[in-house]
């Protein structure tokens, strides 16, 4: 057999095996059930942080660039 062809069955052969361990990953992890958002009360401290600075305007940064 000429050495191309080996490497293209080789290749093909690593192709299915990453294909069908990919789906074989993907089926278990599908079986772990509903996918639910995390408690509100499990969020760091950061994150409050943040939504609290986006809700009010007034602490926001001020614009620099608003005269241009």
């Amino acid at each position: 057999m000429e050495r191309s062809k080996i490497i293209a069955i080789i290749t093909g052969v690593f192709s299915i095996v990453l294909a069908l361990g990919y789906l074989l990953l993907v089926t278990l992890l599908d079986f772990r059930g509903e996918m639910v958002p995390a408690p509100q009360s499990q969020l760091p401290v950061s994150v409050e942080i943040q939504q609290l600075a986006t809700a009010n305007p007034t602490l926001r940064a001020p614009r620099i660039y608003s005269q241009l």
